[in-house]
């Protein structure tokens, strides 16, 4: 007896997911460029508001879309800044903070699923709350 094992090599699962710390980083610089980077060439964003409604929400799909809705939202004088990132498998969730500078606060909250580490598809649901 030798001592060798004769079947296959073995490999290593390379595993993709989502990169929480480039979420944050890109929220708090308003960089569109990297956030849109951690979104599939297919993905799709829901987001419900008072204006947008659960029934008709704003539904932005495709990569090249989304960069324009970050554009927008970055184009904003106001500050972003991500509380919580949970991701799991093929499942995340972020909260956002977010406020503008009369006082105008707006808090987000966000579930994704997952495909190679990419959004695939998102639901954002979001509220404002004015400064007295």
């Amino acid at each position: 007896m030798t001592g060798r094992c004769d079947g296959p090599p073995m490999t290593s699962l390379h595993t993709h997911t989502l990169d929480g710390a480039a979420l944050r980083r890109a929220f708090s610089d308003r960089d569109a460029e990297t956030l849109t980077s951690l979104y599939a060439d297919d993905a799709t964003i829901e987001v419900a508001d008072a204006q947008t409604t659960p029934s008709r929400p704003l539904k932005v799909e495709g990569r090249e879309a989304i960069r324009a809705y970050f554009d927008d939202v970055f184009a904003r004088d106001m500050t972003h800044e991500v509380d919580t990132v949970a991701i799991s498998g093929d499942s995340a969730g972020f909260s956002l903070r977010c406020a503008y500078p009369d006082g105008t606060l707006v808090v987000c909250v966000a579930t994704a699923q997952l495909r190679d580490g990419a959004i695939v598809r998102q639901l954002t649901a979001q509220a404002w709350d004015s400064a007295a």
